[in-house]
């Protein structure tokens, strides 16, 4: 199968996947906001955040890795998973013994109990078996469709039960280990080798060693994404931070998970023809054109009609996020615009590259976010997201042009 056939067919189950699971995000969401007020969501926010960051300064690269190695990958599955355990065992114990510091941090001392309560997430996610990743390795997007929808819509009817009894934040976290707890059973179920915990020192290291870049690739593209949320969460308060990140949420999915799906897709196919440059250009810019055909229209959609999905998602109680919505619209085209550049650096094997554009985004955005912030209020943060990222374009270009000629 061509790299053209083989992109229609990920693209069209992958394409699928993010619409089923975005969907129900979508009423997972509509409903909370009904059941949930805008603090309970910013405190849910705090405890992600925690997590979001530990897990992405652990990051491994342990997937990235497996889908670019040529061959046979079983050999290193026991590996993979020796340090998936380890890093998931050393995160939780790190949120668990820091919550009072991160609650004292964003000033919401409520927010311990689900702080220490999310700590279980990585915990259990270490014990997935790494070699669920030959789902995309192996371009067998039907079966990853399969795979992932099920873990979704476990996690979100866990989800909606446990709202539905206590009222509470926690209910999005029950719902995360429900759900991840599924697809470690799921993982071995459906995967061969069936992974062993073996401490191999030679491939360990290999895995470690080839993944560096995409550690500090995961630091700095996390700082990208989420030091506006840390910054209105400090500045502003657990209720700002609510509508803040579902605003994010709104006024991005649907461009972002065009962007998403594309990418998932691309990775392994750049992945395989990387040796032939000109083959490569063409179908990184076929995509790209496919990308901005998508994108621009969504992100017209949420600029032109904030209120209306405002009221039809959350209720006339979420009004207040409407102006930052359309800001982080335009903001989520220009994102899913660049973030398609990474799969293809991803695929060159050019990990270094993602690393220093995503650590010149964050650096961008660390400079620009606190005074706006302190001028515009949230809208600054949003101002300061589209600034940061249309500054690393230069840098982007650069290196395209520089691995493709």
């Amino acid at each position: 199968m061509g790299y053209i056939k083989s992109a229609v067919y990920g693209l069209s189950w992958m394409g699928m996947l993010r619409g089923v699971t975005r969907g129900l995000a979508i009423i997972k969401i509509a409903i909370l906001a009904r059941i949930l007020t805008p603090k309970q969501f910013g405190i849910y926010g705090i405890a992600t955040l925690a997590l979001g960051f530990l897990e992405m300064s652990t990051e491994t690269g342990i997937n990235v890795f497996l889908v670019q190695k040529k061959e046979d990958i079983d050999k290193y599955i026991n590996s993979a998973w020796f340090v998936s355990i380890f890093r998931g065992l050393l995160i939780g114990i790190v949120i668990f013994v820091s919550s009072s510091i991160i609650s004292n941090y964003f000033d919401s001392p409520i927010a311990i109990d689900i702080i220490q309560l999310i700590a279980i997430v990585p915990l259990i996610r270490g014990f997935i078996n790494p070699s669920c990743v030959k789902f995309q390795k192996n371009l067998e997007f039907k079966k990853q469709f399969l795979y992932e929808s099920s873990i979704f819509i476990l996690e979100f009817l866990a989800t909606l039960i446990v709202a539905f009894i206590t009222k509470s934040e926690n209910a999005l976290v029950w719902g995360m280990i429900v759900g991840t707890s599924f697809e470690v059973i799921l993982s071995f179920i459906s995967f061969k080798p069936v992974p062993k915990f073996i401490f191999e020192k030679e491939k360990t290291m290999e895995v470690i060693n080839r993944g560096k870049w995409i550690t500090g690739a995961g630091v700095f593209n996390y700082l990208f994404q989420h030091l506006d949320d840390i910054f209105v969460g400090k500045l502003l308060g657990a209720v700002s931070l609510g509508i803040y990140q579902q605003a994010y949420k709104i006024s991005t999915v649907p461009v972002s998970e065009v962007g998403e799906i594309f990418n998932k897709v691309t990775f392994p196919i750049y992945s395989k023809i990387e040796a032939d440059k000109t083959r490569l250009r063409k179908a990184f810019l076929r995509m790209l054109l496919i990308i901005l055909a998508l994108v621009i229209p969504f992100g017209y959609i949420v600029f032109k009609y904030p209120i209306e999905i405002v009221r039809f998602v959350y209720g006339d109680s979420w009004l207040s996020m409407v102006p930052v919505i359309q800001i982080l619209a335009i903001f989520g085209v220009i994102k899913a615009i660049s973030n398609s550049f990474f799969s293809l650096f991803l695929g060159l094997n050019k990990q270094e590259v993602v690393t220093l554009i995503t650590f010149l985004g964050a650096l961008f955005l660390f400079i620009l976010i606190y005074p706006l912030i302190k001028i515009f209020g949230s809208m600054g943060s949003a101002y300061a997201t589209i600034i940061s990222t249309i500054m690393v374009f230069p840098f982007i270009i650069y290196y395209f042009f520089k691995y493709t000629k």
